[in-house]
């Protein structure tokens, strides 16, 4: 058992040398979400905090991401909330693929699929009340309703 825990702490440590890159890819403010779409203050907070560190190149990484292997997991769920969406280059996102975003954000707030549940244990302040998630659906379906007549008009 001492053999054990003795490999498992030299273990511990020895990945502590294999941290991950913190590093955000440079903002590009003419391309963010929340600019283009000139999002109220009080709907961009709620989105700033409760979206924007998995959903942007904007992550705020928190003390735990400096402890492998936690900091593997946390990297690779920005990595992959980046991939689903990222606020920060919506712009780049073709008019069709703006709205399927969309969509996919009142359907996840609908649904409380987002912020994860795990995402609540370090971060609190992101856990979003029935009135802020009302506004974030109402928003969101208004920023859909606007891109949808953006399209037609470019007909």
């Amino acid at each position: 058992m001492k053999k054990v825990a003795v490999i498992l702490l030299v273990a511990f440590i020895f990945i502590q040398f294999f941290p991950i890159d913190k590093t955000n890819p440079r903002p590009t403010p003419g391309m963010d979400f929340l600019k283009i779409k000139n999002t109220p203050e009080k709907v961009a907070k709620i989105i700033r905090t409760s979206c924007y560190d998995c959903h942007s190149n904007e992550t705020k990484y928190p003390w735990y991401a400096d402890i492998s292997p936690t900091s593997w997991f946390v990297k690779n769920h920005i990595n992959e909330g980046r991939k689903h969406l990222n606020f920060s280059t919506f712009a780049v996102y073709e008019p069709q693929r703006q709205l399927r975003k969309l969509e996919e954000c009142i359907e996840m707030v609908e649904k409380k699929e987002m912020p994860l549940e795990s995402y609540y244990l370090g971060h609190q302040d992101a856990k979003l009340t029935d009135e802020q998630r009302a506004e974030l659906i109402q928003y969101f379906k208004q920023a859909k309703e606007d891109t949808e007549r953006r399209i037609m008009f470019n007909k």
